[in-house]
């Protein structure tokens, strides 16, 4: 199967050159959903680039009639964060001109529609795919309305712009999942909606997050917060629903890295979970495992350890290792520069739960961070 490759211009640089996005766009005989997948939106986390590619490989060797609906892939979806360098390390988590976190700028139709209980209403014995059709063509007819101001004379900022070029490659998808990886050094694991358990189990990772709080404004957040909300408002009148609408984002392993088992298992979970979804009909065994047993914790559960002093860290926990409450963590080694001889601090667990990310750097300033713990 040969992709249709699209290069859309994304950004003029005062020097003249042009930063561009390519989109490869498999699309199959038959009719069925549309999936959009993108990578490296935060600069350092480049292992989705490498997924990617592999599936880029895989689909060639297929048939169009092995795919039922289309698949958008989109490497590399944030060029500014990509290039961003501060010596040979690659940050790029920031857009650094506005101060803003590249994953916290996008745009949600939920904080605009202040009608949903009336369109509900409109919609309330409705078949669910004529409902999505019709509330679809709202978010649409909405989501316009943001190229009118960025072609307007005062225009708007960057990532306003940048925003759009995203949302609208993917505002029409079915499932869409963004691929990231830690900025320091994490597992291999997914964040995932409610009542999204059961596919979460498709991408055969060991571990779910459930976002049952959000940060801001993230890609995936944006998507998907319109359609729960819809279904929260159906369920308020009498009606239990649940669209065929999935956003999900992959961690897979370490920033400014393509672990090759973090891009294994990403390659093998987007092909499960493209099969397991009738997107890819064809017969594939993805991994002698056919199912994976999951660990689903909640986001909100989640504590983040900072340095109560500077110093340098020691004796740290391995990343993916379960602790109790009261156990160590790490040591604190804290010099100073008050006549004082070198103290080492012992920091100690909260709560039960898995180390699931931990710093690159071990020498911290007071109140950087060092350790996450999810229980």
């Amino acid at each position: 199967m040969i992709p249709e490759i699209v290069t859309i211009r994304l950004r003029q640089m005062a020097s003249g050159d042009v930063l561009s996005l390519q989109v490869y766009k498999f699309i199959g005989a038959n009719p069925g959903k549309k999936v959009y997948i993108q990578s490296n939106l935060h600069g350092a986390e480049i292992a989705g680039n490498a997924v990617i590619h592999q599936l880029i490989e895989f689909f060639l060797t297929l048939n169009d009639t092995d795919l039922a609906g289309e698949v958008w892939l989109l490497p590399v979806c944030n060029p500014m964060g990509t290039n961003e360098r501060s010596h040979v390390f690659s940050s790029g988590r920031y857009c650094v001109y506005e101060a803003k976190d590249w994953n916290r700028i996008f745009w949600d139709y939920e904080k605009q529609a202040d009608d949903l209980e009336a369109f509900t209403k409109s919609q309330l014995y409705l078949d669910i795919e004529v409902v999505r059709q019709n509330y679809l063509s709202r978010i649409k007819h909405k989501f316009q309305e943001l190229l009118e101001k960025i072609n307007s004379p005062s225009s708007v900022p960057y990532t306003e712009r940048f925003r759009y070029q995203l949302q609208s490659l993917s505002l029409d998808a079915d499932y869409l999942i963004d691929l990231h990886s830690a900025s320091n050094q994490g597992l291999n694991y997914l964040y995932y909606f409610r009542n999204r358990e059961e596919s979460a189990k498709y991408f055969l990772l060991e571990h779910g997050f459930l976002l049952d709080k959000y940060d801001g404004d993230a890609f995936d957040e944006a998507f998907i917060k319109p359609w729960l909300a819809l279904e929260d408002c159906f369920q308020q009148l009498g009606r239990e629903i649940k669209f065929d609408v999935e956003a999900w984002t992959l961690e897979l392993g370490t920033g400014m890295q393509m672990i090759p088992d973090s891009v294994a298992k990403g390659v093998r979970g987007v092909k499960n979970y493209l099969i397991k979804k009738g997107v890819l009909q064809i017969n594939l065994s993805v991994d002698k495992t056919t199912s994976q047993e999951i660990s689903f914790r909640a986001r909100s559960n989640v504590i983040k350890y900072y340095a109560s002093a500077g110093g340098m860290i020691q004796s740290r926990v391995e990343l993916g290792s379960e602790v109790k409450a009261g156990e160590r963590l790490y040591q604190l080694l804290s010099f100073n520069k008050e006549g004082n001889l070198p103290a080492v601090i012992d920091v100690c667990c909260e709560q039960d739960g898995l180390i699931y990310d931990v710093s690159s750097n071990r020498a911290v300033n007071e109140g950087e961070y060092v350790i996450g713990v999810i229980s």
